[in-house]
């Protein structure tokens, strides 16, 4: 090995240590736009190996030779979140087990694939509601870091609502279980002389501090990850839960190696309705409504997407879409059950939709739904795979209130023609998630000028709008740089002391929260963006 001290560090694990050029060249980028070389590479064989490494990397700051720590799943992240210099844990080598299952509850730890874990829940006609988007190619624990949502984030809200618990090492090492605890309780913990009792000490007192604060600055009617989730850790009866911070903070505050996750009863028989719109107003104003009669997704796809898939790819809209595209085409479904309650709901949204000026297409066949769901997913692939230029994901995470969602998306289309670039927007409208990836080339500097412009600008239009730019994807490098935007000076100062308390040397995953500048989002751009890790398993967002 190159560095003396890793052969330390191989010493003192039961997993692997490498930092072979291979490696780390593979694992300098993820699903971002974003590159930085790693020193080394950890494949941990369990919780002690992490509390190891942890203890490691804190005895090397604490002597002046910092070395951080970047937690790692499968790198579908497309943010920059997994990558960075220092030390990568790399879960799904082998901490990828499901370690217990009850009736409803089940415990994994963070390298195991979402869609594995599904398919052993389907088997005993259970799953978890909140399956993140991609969870062919997302590990649990990613999931979780990033606070993820999905398709059916509109009925059942993000993975937030589907942790119980976490397993979480701390920053000199020290194991704990995160839970809500009594007020009784709480007081214990102060007591203790650990870092565990300083956390809760220092973070309830920061939360009392600023109590007036935090909640003025609370993002309301949207799903948000944006900074740290400050506002459910104290419970209005005086309870507390660390569960809430940890959940978002993407290896920031803590790594996680074990998660619990409440788990529900399954139905695989759904009904799919299509609704076609030629106005963006009338669909907006279906999608507020759809609300309210508990579908298990809306999402949407508009007319300049289909029309350049139907460019590449005629055949695959056929007999799907009208021969002349509508400005919007929304996906509404229903999960219920009750094949009585599906039927009598997907009624009333076929009555809304057509209220609202679309035309609707109703499918209660699984094959039937299967081809109708790639109009949604396909195209998504085909915009992502192709073009003269690359589309870069870097503002394709916002989300406003529903109500302005129409808002956003005509003002969107007349961002992206102020920089000449092409309009097509996708996403999970019943959360008012919009989503994007204008096609940009990294290796010209006028690209990465227009990058960072258009960057700042459509935070700017979204923060106008009472929205996040962060809503199922989290901060990552690029959006980190824009929290003060997002949250102004004061609260960002929190989200500072927030992981100034739980990480004091730094050596969590730098600057993926506060602490990014644009000056370091700059010096990791990768000089020319690729796809290549998007062949592996046909990505859509």
């Amino acid at each position: 090995m190159k560095h003396a001290y890793l052969k330390d560090l191989q010493g003192r694990l039961l997993g692997s240590v490498t930092d072979d050029p291979d490696a780390l060249e593979h694992f300098s980028t993820d699903q971002s736009i974003f590159q930085a070389t790693p020193t080394a590479i950890i494949y941990p064989q369990n919780t002690a190996d992490v509390r190891k490494t942890v203890q490691f990397a804190a005895e090397r700051t604490a002597a002046g030779s910092p070395l951080p720590i970047v937690p790692r799943g499968k790198g579908a992240d497309q943010g920059g979140g997994a990558v960075g210099e220092g030390l990568q844990l790399i879960f799904p080598a082998h901490m990828n087990k499901l370690i217990r299952l009850d009736r409803d509850s089940v415990t994994v730890q963070p390298g195991i694939l979402f869609s594995t874990l599904q398919q052993t829940l389907y088997t005993h006609l259970k799953h978890i509601p909140q399956t993140p988007i991609g969870a062919d190619y997302t590990t649990v624990g990613g999931a979780v870091s990033s606070a993820s949502a999905g398709e059916k984030s509109v009925k059942y809200g993000t993975i937030r609502q589907a942790v119980r618990s976490l397993k979480v090492v701390l920053a000199d090492g020290s194991l704990i279980q995160t839970h809500r605890i009594s007020a009784r309780e709480l007081n214990r913990k102060k007591g203790y002389s650990t870092l565990e009792g300083e956390l809760y000490r220092k973070f309830d007192g920061l939360l009392q501090d600023h109590e007036d604060l935090i909640k003025n600055r609370r993002i309301t009617g949207v799903q948000n990850s944006a900074g740290y989730d400050l506002w459910s850790a104290r419970g209005s009866n005086g309870s507390f839960d660390l569960t809430p911070v940890f959940i978002g903070a993407q290896g920031t505050l803590g790594i996680i190696t074990e998660i619990t996750l409440g788990i529900a009863p399954y139905s695989p028989r759904t009904t799919l309705l299509v609704g076609y719109f030629d106005s963006v107003v009338g669909a907006g104003e279906a999608i507020k409504r759809l609300r309210s009669l508990g579908p298990s997704a809306i999402e949407l796809v508009d007319q300049h997407l289909l029309a350049f898939h139907r460019s590449l790819r005629p055949s695959d809209l056929e007999g799907l879409v009208p021969d002349k595209l509508p400005a919007l085409v929304v996906f509404v479904e229903f999960d219920n059950t009750s094949q009585f309650a599906q039927k009598l709901r997907s009624t009333r949204a076929a009555r809304l939709l057509h209220r609202h000026g679309g035309t609707v297409r109703i499918s209660t066949d699984p094959v039937e739904q299967v081809a109708l769901w790639k109009v949604r997913r396909t195209s998504v692939t085909t915009w992502t795979s192709h073009g003269p230029k690359k589309a870069l994901p870097f503002i394709e995470d916002a989300a406003v209130p529903v109500e302005k969602l129409p808002q956003l998306i005509e003002k969107t289309y007349k961002l992206l023609k102020k920089h000449d670039l092409e309009a097509a927007v996708w996403g999970h409208a019943g959360i008012g998630n919009l989503r994007l990836e204008p096609r940009l080339d990294l290796s010209k500097k006028k690209d990465v000028e227009r990058l960072f412009t258009l960057s700042r600008e459509y935070t700017d239009l979204v923060v106008s709008l009472g929205g996040t730019p962060s809503a199922t994807q989290n901060d990552n490098l690029l959006r980190a740089a824009n929290l003060k935007k997002v949250y102004g000076e004061e609260f960002y100062e929190i989200l500072a002391a927030t992981k100034h308390i739980f990480d004091p040397h730094g050596i969590f995953n730098p600057s993926k929260k506060t602490g990014a500048t644009e000056d370091y989002v700059r010096a990791h751009l990768r000089p020319e963006f690729n796809t290549k890790r998007l062949h592996d398993y046909l990505v859509y967002t």
